[in-house]
């Protein structure tokens, strides 16, 4: 991110005609708000670790441990548990439940407040992780961080698109990602790591750690500004929101992003209801989008590997350690890309990356699926090398998404929402993914059991659908403000139906209501 490159009123570098650069306090700031990232990230990698380590097995959940020195259990079935799954995924139905209270706290005490909440929440569920005695502890540990990461995902990517310069908010907004995927690796290193203590309670370690983000996020969110949109909705006062635009910019000429600002903000000071509005016509396409990005997210397969790599790695023959290291390989090829996501997105646009992620990850489904359909039986190990090229093509495929799918999910909808139903859209983002997240932890190892290699070839269809909607309903936003979204609609071969139709509406509705007012 090129800080400190300056772009002028008019200059062509986008924008919308903003003036301003990326100062180092906008970096400072979006680095803070970002990190709570990692504690998404962290969560989803801590997770698969857990549930390939036998010591963890044999305390909470033997039943696992059991089938997996059973002969007579089809590989594909090991891990098969309907208590180990719950285990995974109650933590998103918390997270899902959550995020529609946030939305109302981040809309009415600001992004900031919502960070601090979940970042509080958070660091309670750690400590009872770190302390699990049975099952129900573990549980109570899940919910409570479900509850964290429900508000810190419901308001830091909002954050994010509100502090940023719209010429660079892709890559700033795609910190976000890049925040999860080194929360991942984090998990994926201490989890290699903690397995080899030879007394068995590393995964008391693997559990409590969580709690350093959650206390970097909570005691960095106390001293972060509140964002200009939010300082301008919630008390109107413009003199301190142009401050703050002014040292967010580095430079005094921001009338005309502070003039977008209270036009959007004295919109959304008649809304009321922000979950009704958003259902209304005019925002059908925004809707669409906010509901169906989210959703393709999780049908992508990734969190089959967020969550269960270990697992996978030990299903076909590699070690303990040894899936842990590879889980580890593939975190590390994830991590580049987000970083190629960040320097590419907002050069290359949206679309681009959303369809070019599309077919790399269809074709790493389907190499995956082939291999094991081919090469791996219920009973017996595979041969290492198709191990070690299932171990590359899921590189692949988490590169694939790391640059595309992952970031965009976040960065799309918060930028496509004008700001009277943006903390709405988020949250419906954000439950979406929880929702999703959680059928997907709930039901994955049950399906591989039945259907085998044949699952990875249902990803790959899903695939193929997301990436074909995005290629006909998806305008490219690249560069362009935030309160000029609407105008894309317009021009959308599809959209442009929808959203014109509402127009002449509200024209006949006004042009009423003025003759009304003549007459009288």
């Amino acid at each position: 991110m090129p800080i400190g490159a300056f772009v002028e009123n008019g200059s062509g570098g986008g924008g919308g005609g903003y003036s301003g650069r990326v100062t180092p306090f906008v970096v400072l700031t979006c680095v803070v708000a970002g990190s709570g990232g990692i504690l998404f990230g962290y969560d989803l990698g801590i997770s698969g670790g857990l549930t390939s380590m036998d010591s963890f097995l044999k305390r909470f959940f033997p039943k696992v441990y059991h089938q997996k020195q059973d002969r007579k259990v089809s590989h594909y079935c090991q891990f098969d548990s309907e208590l180990l799954t719950v285990f995974t995924s109650s933590l998103y139905i918390a997270g899902l439940v959550a995020t529609l209270l946030a939305s109302y706290v981040t809309r009415r005490y600001g992004r900031r407040a919502s960070m601090l909440i979940g970042g509080t929440v958070f660091i309670a569920g750690s400590v009872f992780g770190g302390a699990a005695v049975n099952v129900p502890m573990l549980l109570l540990n899940r919910i409570l961080l479900g509850i964290g990461l429900g508000f810190t995902n419901q308001s830091i990517p909002l954050y994010l698109s509100e502090m940023a310069p719209p010429q660079y908010r892709g890559a700033i907004n795609n910190g976000f990602e890049l925040s999860i995927s080194i929360g991942i690796l984090i998990a994926n290193i201490l989890n290699y790591c903690v397995v080899k203590i030879t007394a068995g309670w590393g995964w008391r370690i693997s559990l409590s750690m969580a709690a350093v983000p959650a206390a970097f996020l909570t005691i960095g969110a106390i001293f972060l500004p509140d964002t200009p949109s939010f300082i301008i909705q919630h008390d109107g006062n413009t003199d301190k929101a142009r401050a703050l635009l002014q040292k967010m910019r580095g430079t005094t000429s921001v009338q005309n992003e502070l003039d977008d600002l209270i036009s959007a903000s004295n919109l959304s000071r008649t809304t009321r209801y922000p979950f009704r509005n958003i259902f209304k016509r005019k925002y059908r396409p925004q809707l669409a989008i906010v509901l169906l990005i989210p959703f393709f997210n999780q049908l992508t397969g990734i969190n089959v590997m967020n969550f269960y790599a270990p697992v996978m790695f030990r299903t076909i023959g590699f070690h303990e350690s040894a899936s842990l290291l590879s889980s580890v390989v593939t975190r590390l090829c994830a991590t580049f890309a987000n970083i190629g996501a960040m320097i590419v997105v907002d050069r290359f646009g949206r679309r681009k990356l959303f369809i070019v992620g599309g077919v790399q990850m269809i074709l790493s489904q389907l190499a995956v699926g082939a291999i094991l359909a081919a090469e791996f039986k219920d009973y017996g190990l595979m041969d290492k090398s198709y191990a070690y090229l299932v171990l590359v093509t899921m590189c692949v495929f988490v590169a694939g998404f790391a640059w595309s799918w992952g970031p965009l999910t976040f960065l799309v909808p918060t930028e496509i929402c004008s700001l009277e139903i943006r903390s709405a859209a988020q949250s419906i983002v954000v439950a979406v993914v929880f929702l999703m997240t959680f059928v997907i932890g709930q039901t994955f190892l049950a399906v591989l059991c039945r259907i085998k290699s044949g699952t990875f070839f249902v990803f790959a269809a899903w695939i193929c659908l997301m990436t074909l909607l995005v290629y006909l309903f998806l305008p490219e936003t690249k560069k362009l403000p935030m309160e000029q979204m609407e105008q894309l609609w317009r021009k959308h071969w599809f959209w442009k139906k929808i959203v014109a139709e509402e127009d002449d509406k509200e024209g006949v509705e006004n042009e009423k209501k003025q003759a009304g007012s003549v007459a009288a």
